[in-house]
């Protein structure tokens, strides 16, 4: 951690450098899961990156802006520390391309040395996320449950449980009180998560204290998904799941990891790197 430009005082590059990148391999946080790294994966997924200051010079010079989203494939060998991942997307900023094709393979080829596998990406032009404009996650909302909590306590998975009076239903469940710490800077990120199953019915109380346990939690993103996934699957042993948090922008990125253990449809800004 100590070698991480991630909330450090780091000059911003005045060239194009792709070297700014740093990988953080999954391997180590994926241990506290018991998954080992010879082991098989018990989810399959995608961490969705959206980058909202993208710029490049043209060949005359004149700046050129965009939106781009990212997809890093969960079974990459590495994840990517996001202050190096914004340090790396702002040297774009004087750097001259021949048009946006260039850009994108560009991005494509350094990204995808760093995480050790293939990403996929597309450049958007800013106009196009406006048109699209921004929904709330579908499914029941556990916010709404009027529940004493003590948001000190950590993530409890004993939390978790079915109602094993019913059989397997079909449910969503949301929540918007998703909260973790930066591990290194201590900085609060804030998510929703949508939380889809197959299974005897999971009993939202619990689910909900349990979520809120994050609070005081110290970790990246890609690694609280993963925990919420393989404890729900432990614990209310659901036929089918899928878990997607979206996390709040921060310094022009956010980052929306997505796992599931079946052939789930994927969110929207990625479904097309499906096909």
């Amino acid at each position: 951690m100590s070698t991480l430009t991630l909330g450090q005082a780091t000059p911003y590059p005045d060239q194009y450098d792709p070297s700014l990148l740093f990988p953080i391999p999954r391997a180590e946080n994926r241990l506290k899961l018991n998954i080992q790294a010879n082991q098989a994966l018990p989810f399959v997924g995608v961490d969705i990156w959206n980058a909202f200051e993208l710029s490049w010079l043209n060949k005359k010079g004149k700046p050129q802006i965009a939106l781009a989203e990212f997809q890093i494939p969960a079974d990459s060998v590495n994840m990517i520390e996001s202050k190096s991942f914004k340090l790396y997307l702002n040297s774009f900023n004087s750097a001259r391309f021949e048009d946006e094709t260039e850009v994108r393979e560009r991005l494509i080829t350094d990204l995808s040395a760093v995480a050790g596998s293939k990403i996929a990406t597309r450049i958007n032009p800013t106009e196009s996320i406006a048109k699209k404009g921004m929904q709330e996650m579908s499914g029941v909302l556990m916010d709404r449950l009027d529940i004493e909590v003590d948001p000190n306590l950590p993530a409890d998975p004993s939390l978790l449980g079915v109602n094993e009076s019913f059989g397997p239903i079909e449910q969503c469940l949301v929540s918007h009180l998703l909260k973790s710490n930066c591990p290194v800077t201590g900085q609060p990120d804030w998510a929703s998560v949508q939380i889809r199953y197959q299974g005897r019915p999971i009993l939202e109380e619990g689910l909900l204290r349990y979520l809120i346990g994050f609070r005081q939690l110290g970790e990246f993103h890609e690694h609280c998904v993963e925990t919420i996934f393989c404890d729900i699957k432990r614990q209310c042993k659901p036929e089918k799941l899928s878990v997607y948090a979206r996390y709040t922008r921060r310094g022009g990125l956010d980052i929306n990891p997505f796992r599931t253990d079946h052939n789930a449809p994927w969110p929207d800004n990625i479904r097309h790197a499906r096909q």
